[in-house]
């Protein structure tokens, strides 16, 4: 867990006057003012609060980190943040400013997830101690100073509100007279445990600019980013003349537009109150040029729709007009380690739609979407974990959703499908395909990254899960949770006590390996009971004995061949017979988000890459192919387009592709590529693949191109891992170094 620490400040907030917490109080500004003799050789804020924050100091910004710290359960534990200000403080005089928005701490707006009656509910507050060569030289108490700021309004979900005519310049400066601002509030803390945020934090990545702005109307602009993305716009508006009424702008965020370049946003509808993904401005009277963006607030979106409200019918024209745009990609600031390339344009597609998903729905905690809901979906991070650590080194924040998530569990061992959680999610939308997140981030970290801090730290509410699931069987299967999500044909989702069994076993197979190495051999025996226990109920419920098992769906056939649930005589019929299915049915996928990981990987484990090469890449409706034929720039919710066109879910065709088309298999009994396999599969279809990785011990590389009737292949294995690298026609152990093979 990471550290936590002793403090000599107060928890203050704002001067907000309580109103049973149903209106919106402008975000505060907490000022305070200390003196030093010379400038520090080492100067720490430690600042917590517990929605998010901005932190000034001498006038300039303490970093380029924003919408942090990240969410957490606050009534659990709560993060603060270490800023190193030592560059920007001065001798003589210094001032430090806090700016307090909501985040998820104070969601006043109705949603569908009862976030409103969230037991940590309250006004945004900070705790802050500055540290001075190793002297505290401020801390938070009554003697700061506040006043309400330019944003008057900001929701996490709805959107932010700021009022240039609140303006103060210089707010953080230490020579502003702040005689008029008032004492702040001493206050209650927020209730959860303080712990320090490691992991890299939400920052601008990456600066848009439009490939298409329309004025739709003489007052309004439709702006085309050109793909989906998450963050918000930076907009620059011009106003020509003084003005007597108060002008405004406002920005909508869509993922796609209607008839007539109008924006739509039906098809995700609209799960809370108020306002959906809609910031406003409200401008200065005087001409001249306002640059904003918003603080507390983010979205999903492609397009942004503004309308400037100044349009004088005297002169029929507009005062104030936009002088740029452009969209401000926002995400947790990853590492790259991962690239894929291959010479399947399609593919190539598909790998950078399925990055810019992972992204966009990783700011702060990995959530499903971006927009609609910005929730912590516990099945969503389960399926795309591999993918997400073939692509990035997210190990630090996937520990930091561990915890958020081992805080929601209750006393029986149940947790929700969302994490953070106000009460919702446990009787609904949890499940093993979802909670099982708890042991994949935990297997997946030590696989990857050889990290072993969820295993060390959580292994206590593995078990008390585990002994959930056990408790809810009958007949030693487990029946409740969400099943194979977003199908094609609803009908021909297996039966839930299939899925929810598999991946309660795999989850109690894991956990016996977790414990032995942790020296838990009582656990782990109790493990491997359970585990025999659920497969020996899968094998006499779902055998038919002819071949097929449960509905005989491609998603119940995966089950049973991704999880070993059948014998081993048994194995090859069977993906034999899934490949008939596929085969009839044209390579047009049938399956929700639980097949879309597990199909192609079966196949692909049974001889049949170069099947799940044509369901991953074949273009026709439906599949992830036909996405890219209808413009997709990000992965959508459902085969049809009519949900979310901005999900991460169907996102496991990425690790798909480093692991079987590049052959890069991690293991986990030899962590961090210590040792790990290379079996590439020459896809009939493509002339060559590339793949690299930066593991924790280098570079790693794993390339084939053909030439004429033959593959020549590179692999790249760093110094101090070893790697066995199988070829249809030889197998190359412990090699090490460059190699170079034609086959």
């Amino acid at each position: 867990m990471p550290t936590t620490r002793t403090w000599a400040g107060r928890w203050i907030n704002g001067e907000t006057v309580f109103k049973l917490m149903t209106e919106v109080a402008p975000a505060p500004y907490l000022r305070k003012t200390f003196v030093l003799d010379e400038v520090p050789s080492k100067a720490i804020a430690y600042v917590c609060t517990p929605g998010w924050h901005e932190f000034y100091v001498n006038g300039q910004k303490a970093d380029d980190r924003v919408l942090s710290p990240c969410v957490s359960q606050f009534d659990v534990h709560d993060s603060y943040i270490e800023y190193d200000i030592t560059s920007l403080l001065r001798p003589g005089k210094n001032a430090i400013v806090a700016l307090l928005g909501n985040g998820l701490y104070n969601p006043i707006t109705k949603t569908h997830w009862n976030f409103p009656n969230a037991p940590w509910r309250d006004y945004p507050k900070l705790l802050c101690d500055v540290v001075a060569d190793g002297k505290l030289v401020a801390k938070s108490d009554a003697s700061w100073k506040t006043i309400p700021s330019p944003i008057r309004f900001d929701q996490m979900r709805n959107g932010e509100h700021y009022d240039f005519t609140y303006e103060i310049p210089g707010f953080a400066d230490p020579d502003f007279d702040d005689s008029n601002w008032k004492a702040p509030n001493l206050c209650f803390p927020p209730g959860g445990i303080l712990i320090r945020e490691d992991m890299e934090p939400c920052r601008v990545c990456e600066r848009i600019k439009p490939v298409s702005i329309k004025q739709i109307f003489f007052h309004r602009w439709i702006i085309d980013f050109g793909k989906n993305l998450t963050g918000w716009v930076e907009i620059k508006l011009r106003t020509t003349e003084k003005t007597t009424k108060k002008v405004w702008a406002r920005i909508q965020y869509v993922e796609r537009v209607k008839w007539g370049d109008l924006p739509d946003g039906e098809h995700i509808g609209s799960y809370v109150d108020g306002e959906f993904q809609t910031d406003h401005i409200y401008l200065r009277p005087e001409p001249g040029l306002t640059t904003w963006h918003p603080h507390f607030t983010y979205h999903g979106f492609r397009y942004a729709c503004v309308t400037i409200d100044d349009y004088s019918v005297a002169i029929d024209q507009p005062t104030t007009t936009i002088e740029s745009i452009e969209a401000c990609f926002i995400h947790n600031d990853f590492a790259r380690v991962g690239t894929f390339e291959s010479s399947s344009e399609m593919l190539n597609k598909l790998q950078a739609a399925t990055v810019q998903s992972y992204l966009s729905n990783f700011t702060g905690i990995p959530t499903d979407c971006p927009h609609r809901e910005k929730n912590g979906w516990t099945g969503d991070a389960r399926l795309a974990a591999e993918t997400g650590l073939w692509n990035y080194d997210a190990s630090l924040a996937y520990r930091n959703f561990i915890q958020i998530l081992v805080d929601t569990q209750r006393p029986s061992g149940e947790l929700p499908g969302i994490a953070p959680s106000a009460g919702w999610g446990y009787n609904w939308g949890n499940g093993p395909a979802f909670d099982g997140v708890l042991f994949e981030l935990a297997w997946q970290n030590r696989a990857f990254r050889g990290d072993m801090a969820i295993i060390r730290e959580h292994h206590a509410a593995m078990k008390l899960y585990l002994q959930f699931c056990e408790s809810m069987a009958n007949d030693d299967l487990v029946g409740f949770g969400l099943g194979d999500w977003t199908p094609v044909f609803p009908s021909h989702v297996p039966d839930i006590r299939l899925t929810s069994t598999a991946i309660a076993y795999e989850c109690a197979k894991r956990f016996e390996v977790f414990s032995t190495l942790l020296g838990m051999l009582d656990d782990a025996a109790y493990a491997k009971r359970l585990a025999d226990s659920f497969k020996n109920a899968i094998q006499r419920t779902f055998d038919n004995h002819d071949g097929s098992w449960a509905n005989d769906s491609w998603t119940a056939l995966a089950c049973i061949l991704h999880y070993h649930l059948c014998n081993e005589d048994q194995a090859q019929p069977l993906a034999d017979r899934l490949v008939l299915k596929i085969r009839e049915n044209g390579h047009k996928v049938d399956f929700g988000n639980i097949g879309s990981k597990i199909v192609p990987r079966a196949i692909s484990e049974y001889g049949y890459a170069d099947d799940a090469f044509e369901l991953i890449t074949q273009p026709e409706f439906p599949g992830w192919g036909n996405w890219i034929v209808r413009g997709a720039t990000s992965l959508w919710e459902d085969w049809r387009g009519t949900e979310s066109l901005q999900h991460i879910m169907h996102g496991d065709i990425s690790a798909w592709m480093y692991e079987y088309v590049a052959g890069l298999k991690p293991n986990f009994f030899h962590p961090g590529f210590k040792q790990f396999t290379i079996k590439p599969e020459f896809i009939k279809k493509l002339n060559h693949a590339t793949a690299t990785y930066e593991s924790p011990f280098g570079h790693i590389a794993s390339s084939w191109k053909r030439n004429g009737n033959k593959i020549d292949c590179t692999f790249e294995i760093p110094e101090g891992s070893t790697a066995d690298i199988i070829l249809p026609n030889q197998t190359i152990k412990n090699a090490s170094g460059k190699i170079e093979v034609t086959v």
